[in-house]
């Protein structure tokens, strides 16, 4: 198994790990905010994307959005196949991703937004806090990408306060502790 930094090279899997993520999500009956093969593969052209890969084949994916004028980070369409699930993998991929953002964004916030307990452990496990939608970006872009979501309406009849997912935080400047290493 390699876990690396994607690339150009990379883009033949845009479409499998839209599906993947596609599935996952029809099959956990949860909301998620849908990718074109474009938009995953512009994220490999860019450096923003770790990607696993066993075989020559996806094993898992995640990828990074810039928020706020380099201010925030977020994590996003972390993704495992599910023949490579129950192993670890998503653990390696936040683990990787993380890195690879506090290295291209030293002084930025890191979170993300999920309905999933696993994904909530590993962040809590990295060092992310949970935290009220205020203390994320406020930058409409960001919100807009949850247009695609099932529980779209939930946001927006809360005036963006609250949804069906967890918003946690990483704050580089507040010390917090990776307990993943």
């Amino acid at each position: 198994m390699e876990i690396i930094i994607a690339n150009s090279k990379h883009i033949i899997y845009a479409k499998a790990i839209c599906s993947c993520i596609d599935e996952s999500a029809k099959m956990r009956g949860t909301g998620i905010a849908r990718r074109t093969p474009e938009y995953i593969s512009k994220k490999m052209e860019s450096g923003n994307a770790v990607i696993a890969i066993e075989n020559n084949e996806f094993a898992g994916f995640c990828y990074i959005e810039v928020w706020g004028h380099g201010k925030y980070v977020a994590h996003s369409g972390l993704i495992v196949s599910p023949e490579h699930r129950g192993k670890g993998l998503a653990k390696q991929i936040k683990q990787s991703v993380f890195d690879l953002s506090k290295k291209k964004f030293p002084q930025a916030k890191i979170f993300g937004i999920t309905t999933g307990k696993a994904v909530m452990r590993i962040n809590f496990e990295l060092g992310y806090q949970p935290v009220s939608f205020s203390e994320l970006t406020d930058d409409p872009e960001f919100w807009r990408g949850c247009q695609t979501c099932k529980n779209y309406d939930v946001l927006t009849r809360t005036e963006r306060s609250m949804c069906l997912c967890t918003g946690m935080l990483y704050d580089p400047n507040k010390g917090q502790k990776n307990k993943l290493n």
